[in-house]
């Protein structure tokens, strides 16, 4: 699905208007957002996700796209891998999951056997832990997904 058909989907749920009042925008704008990509020299035919992607492009920096996953409480991972053994690859996630998990806890119990409390310090590390932990468990399930007979 392109970028314009997510954003038009979406809209059609509350209305060009009622989108265009909320965010303080003109219709026409909104309405521009719903239409295919205009000519590559036409920045006002960019929709937001366009330009996000375009950020990307120019940054290589994932930040503002995991941001918004975290703002709509979810998160970004991303795939595992082509190529390759899959029964090799799914005993190296298995691995990599336990290995990761032991981190997570090992970031856990350091954090609170020092003063039986988690400063604000400590549950970054600990975050930092889970956010890999979770990329990890993603990639497993993506890979039972797939299946390894095929």
């Amino acid at each position: 699905m392109s970028s314009h058909e997510v954003l038009k989907k979406a809209i059609d749920q509350v209305g060009v208007k009622g989108v265009a009042a909320a965010m303080n925008l003109s219709p026409a704008l909104v309405y521009k957002w719903c239409e295919p990509k205009g000519a590559p020299d036409d920045p006002g035919a960019q929709n937001p996700l366009d330009r996000i992607l375009q950020l990307y492009e120019v940054t290589h920096d994932l930040g503002p796209v995991e941001w918004l996953c975290r703002k709509t409480n979810g998160f970004r991972v991303d795939n595992p891998k082509k190529g390759g053994h899959k029964k090799k690859m799914m005993l190296e996630s298995t691995q990599t999951i336990v290995k990761e998990f032991s981190h997570l806890l090992q970031a856990v119990s350091e954090s609170y056997s020092n003063d039986n409390r988690i400063d604000p310090g400590e549950a970054k590390r600990i975050r930092r832990e889970w956010e890999a932990l979770k990329v990890v468990a993603e990639t497993f399930v993506i890979l039972c997904e797939e299946g390894i007979d095929r």
